[in-house]
């Protein structure tokens, strides 16, 4: 007898990990190097963004490439600082998002892509 997996599962310590970058050449180098590093298991690179924001006094409209990083909470501090370390501006927008709820075998291979455990693509 097959055991049912739950379709959604809502005990996760998956987070989401959003950042913004000038090219997508650096975001793309950015989320490769996570990946290979097993700090993120997927990294979603999407480009389009136009920015809009005040810095130093002026209205800024940047064209920009989103990244959405996929990982375990207890990674978010060590991707965040790879993120600044690795960016080339001077104050990143770098924010981590809890996932409060997925399917059940995505969220597990999220958590064995990045816990050693590395089998590839999700079925």
């Amino acid at each position: 007898m097959t055991q049912n997996k739950p379709a959604l599962y809502d005990g996760t310590d998956a987070v989401s990990v959003y950042a913004t970058f000038p090219s997508a050449e650096e975001a793309t180098e950015l989320a490769e190097a996570l990946v290979k590093a097993g700090l993120v298991a997927c990294a979603n690179v999407i480009p389009g963004l136009v920015s809009i924001y005040i810095w130093e006094g002026e209205v800024e409209r940047e064209k920009e490439v989103a990244v959405l990083m996929k990982t375990r909470r207890a990674l978010a501090s060590q991707v965040v600082a790879e993120v600044r370390r690795r960016h080339s501006y001077q104050n990143p927008a770098i924010v981590v998002l809890p996932i409060i709820a997925g399917s059940a075998d995505y969220l597990a291979w999220i958590d064995m892509q990045t816990g050693g455990g590395r089998q590839g693509r999700p079925s």
